[in-house]
């Protein structure tokens, strides 16, 4: 797919001199997050009435879910409550350009180490029976009338629904949903560098 376009597993489009993001465990050792898609802002933004969203560059949304895609070693970061800041990260790039490239992650034997690519189409609402898939989603699966303190009013940016394909089984605790959260503030501000996660299954 072209360089910049929206799109679920593959690999990132990221700028030069933009590593891949990683995370840091006790040991010291560092791993890299799961990429799960990239969404290319000027697709949305004619459907995104209230601009609540930048209307161009590329989000980016990677974290820790390699027990849900069927690693049982790797321990879940992210579970049923808000999560720490350190167990997603989401970038932002107000332009795409041509410094961007593709950021591929390899195993020991050069094979690729993320699903195949799977292009994003966007509408508003959903058929009956549709994956849950959906950015600024209503929080229709939360079992209580807020997050938890100090999270009462974050909103729901991204909501990644189990899934599964050729190539990947993606299952949060019995089928349920990924949702990233963001402070209104922060969504306001265009600042993505404190986005969590919560899973919720009903």
């Amino acid at each position: 797919m072209p360089t910049g376009s929206s799109r679920f597993w593959g690999n990132p489009d990221l700028p030069a001199g933009t590593g891949y993001p990683t995370y840091t465990v006790d040991d010291g050792e560092k791993y890299h997050y799961e990429f799960i898609c990239q969404i290319n802002l000027s697709d949305v933004a004619s459907l995104d009435r209230d601009g609540l969203l930048p209307r161009k560059g590329l989000l980016s949304f990677f974290a820790k879910i390699g027990y849900y895609m069927g690693d049982m070693d790797n321990v879940p970061g992210i579970g049923g409550y808000v999560s720490d800041a350190g167990d997603v990260s989401v970038l932002y790039f107000p332009e795409v350009d041509d410094t961007f490239h593709e950021a591929v992650l390899v195993d020991e034997d050069g094979r690729q180490v993320n699903p195949d690519e799977l292009r994003i189409d966007f509408a508003h609402g959903r058929e009956p029976y549709d994956s849950e898939h959906a950015l600024l989603a209503p929080p229709v699966h939360r079992e209580w009338e807020t997050w938890s303190p100090p999270y009462e009013d974050w909103q729901i940016l991204l909501q990644i629904d189990s899934d599964e394909g050729d190539d990947f089984s993606l299952n949060f605790m019995d089928w349920g949903v990924l949702d990233f959260l963001i402070a209104p503030d922060d969504l306001r501000n265009r600042c993505f560098d404190n986005v969590r996660a919560i899973v919720l299954s009903t």
